[in-house]
């Protein structure tokens, strides 16, 4: 099972809502997952085998870290095209 983060600056509102698009989409591709939405402060302690953030976010973490950068948290038409083959690659 693959651990997902969705993060964004507080980690309760964009990032909730991206983790809730994150969930539908793996569950399309049959990939099993746990997902939640944290903070940017805590997400590197979480162990995840994907984090998911904006472009802003992501170049602030460290370069050990696999980062997906998505153009939206809300739109899940471009969280399909910006994740759907990072997750693939995952499984």
């Amino acid at each position: 099972m693959l651990k997902i983060r969705t993060v964004c600056g507080n980690g309760i509102g964009s990032s909730l809502f991206c983790a809730a698009k994150v969930k539908k989409i793996c569950a399309e591709l049959n990939i099993e997952a746990d997902i939640e939405s944290v903070d940017f402060s805590t997400a590197p302690s979480q162990n995840a085998d994907l984090y998911i953030t904006v472009k802003e976010l992501a170049k602030q973490f460290d370069p050990k870290y696999k980062v997906a950068i998505i153009r939206s948290y809300t739109n899940e038409n471009k969280l399909k095209e910006d994740l759907i083959d990072t997750l693939k690659s995952l499984v």
